[in-house]
């Protein structure tokens, strides 16, 4: 096992080089935005995608409840879809999955018009922080009052949002330190965001606690909500199962076996790469060389952050 002045260098150079890799654009300022788009998973929930993340609506009698809020400069043109599939129900409560820009874009104009905002306690802490992301060589600042959530997820929990029994809870640190869950049983549909990756590795935000063993954490929390009919609706792409869970963390578990072992036997970031420790998944996922670089930096701070050894 490599000694602490090797790691040291080693978690040195691998921050380094997962500078160079970015996950999908916190921004929607491209030529030809892709069209914000509905569809229908229940007589009353909606997914909209097109928008950053996917987000879910719930229309109600007593308002609507959103699940994320896309990017912030479309939120006028979400917004106005919103209205158009509530019927001009006023939006008054919003989860955020986690903190990314993506997902939280139109929290300040909904938390100005007066909804409330319930996330992890860690995406309040980041959504209040200047935060450096390391994988993308970007800074965010911190966000305006009105887009801070007031209500924060510590514990499982469950609301009554009229007439409809919305099921949450805290996961552990996986594409961030501050993901969660939000379960509709009326439906048997399951928001699992960025947690559940569709046609690409998943990312690991590292800078903000996300890490390969966390991911395997919450992925067996998800693989217990629900059955195996539960829909589920992935942080980006179209709906996913139980199965494609499953598969998810199945892989996840092997890649860390994998990489951990690389890594006691003194094994570099190029040596990883060049041995191939997810040939057998990367025709459902992808290209692995931004994944791989997550895995060992994150595995690396986990493991520096609690004081044992890989």
């Amino acid at each position: 096992m490599p000694n602490l002045t090797n790691r040291r260098g080693f978690l040195t150079a691998m921050a380094a080089g997962a500078a160079g890799f970015a996950w999908p654009r916190a921004s929607a300022a491209q030529t030809a935005p892709a069209p914000i788009v509905s569809s229908r998973l229940a007589p009353n929930l909606l997914e909209i995608s097109g928008d950053g993340g996917n987000i879910a609506l719930l229309t109600t009698p007593d308002g609507a409840l959103m699940v994320d809020g896309g990017l912030p400069d479309r939120t006028s043109a979400l917004l106005t879809l919103v209205a158009l599939q509530s019927g001009g129900r006023p939006v008054r409560v919003l989860f955020n999955t986690h903190w990314h820009l993506d997902h939280t874009g139109s929290n300040e104009a909904l938390g100005k018009a007066g909804a409330t905002i319930i996330a992890h306690h860690n995406t309040a802490r980041w959504l209040r922080s200047r935060v450096y992301v390391e994988a993308q060589q970007r800074t965010y600042q911190p966000r305006p009052a009105d887009a801070i959530p007031k209500q924060e997820i510590t514990t499982p929990g469950r609301m009554t949002f009229g007439g409809e029994t919305i099921e949450y809870g805290p996961l552990a640190p996986a594409h961030t330190n501050g993901d969660i869950y939000v379960f509709f049983p009326g439906a048997n549909v399951l928001m699992a965001s960025d947690v559940l990756s569709v046609g690409r590795y998943p990312i690991m935000d590292y800078s903000t606690g996300g890490w390969i063993g966390g991911m395997i954490e919450a992925t067996t929390t998800l693989l217990k909500v629900g059955d195996a009919n539960t829909r589920i609706v992935p942080g980006n792409g179209p709906l996913q199962t139980k199965q494609d869970l499953q598969a998810e963390h199945d892989m996840l578990g092997t890649v860390k076996d994998r990489v951990q072992t690389m890594i006691r036997q003194g094994k570099g970031i190029s040596d990883i790469l060049a041995e191939r420790p997810t040939k057998e998944f990367d025709g459902k996922w992808g290209t692995p060389d931004q994944f791989l670089s997550m895995t060992v930096t994150g595995l690396f701070r986990h493991t520096h952050e609690i004081g044992g050894i890989l």
